[in-house]
């Protein structure tokens, strides 16, 4: 299956952020396919970006995926219960990254269901950074897995999977990010990305 190779991801957060929205996350797992069409994105800026686990160049063993090549998944663990999926971009020991905010559901429903006993709805069921690691069986083990070479966990273009499809940059809206009211003037910035009209985005 066709996967999006090195040189997409790396390149700067900003572009990265934009041109994975229509993209499928695809996860083998439990001896099914688990996938989704990312519909909303974040992107964090690294060193200079005071919401960025990297921020003033910040370095510990639980960010230590963030200086990794651009391709690698990032995976931390927050508030003692939820798992949450970033795409790093750029090149090694440029520390930043895309987290994955939102996806349409595509294949696995059934497994994405039982992860999610309390989704209500199916369009509930990865409309938030935590649900949708949670309805995809991605976990903190799955931190520094290399998306480009992984057999496993990975992302492939628009067609690739039964429902995708492409997106124009007309379809595209930018937002200030979620959560990040301790960030200073870094929090009114429009790096919050998603696909216009889409019932699975996490907030309008």
């Amino acid at each position: 299956m066709p996967r999006l190779p090195r040189s997409f991801f790396r390149r700067d957060a900003v572009t990265v952020a934009r041109e994975l929205l229509g993209m499928t996350l695809v996860h083998r797992v439990a001896g099914r396919r688990v996938a989704g069409r990312i519909v909303e994105t974040e992107a964090y800026l690294g060193v200079e970006d005071a919401a960025a686990h990297t921020f003033r160049g910040r370095r510990t063993p639980r960010n230590e995926t963030m200086y990794h090549d651009g391709g690698c998944l990032y995976v931390y663990f927050t508030y003692g219960m939820h798992h949450c999926a970033n795409v790093v971009a750029s090149r090694e020991g440029d520390p930043v990254a895309v987290l994955l905010r939102a996806l349409e559901p595509l294949e696995g429903l059934d497994f994405m269901r039982q992860q999610r006993p309390k989704a209500r709805r199916d369009v509930d069921l990865c409309s938030g950074p935590a649900k949708l690691c949670a309805a995809l069986g991605v976990t903190r083990e799955h931190n520094g897995v290399d998306l480009v070479a992984s057999p496993d966990l990975f992302i492939t273009p628009p067609g690739s999977t039964p429902g995708s499809k492409s997106t124009s940059g007309g379809d595209i809206v930018a937002r200030p990010r979620i959560g990040i009211d301790y960030a200073g003037g870094w929090r009114d910035k429009p790096l919050r990305f998603y696909l216009r009209g889409n019932p699975h985005v996490s907030k309008p």
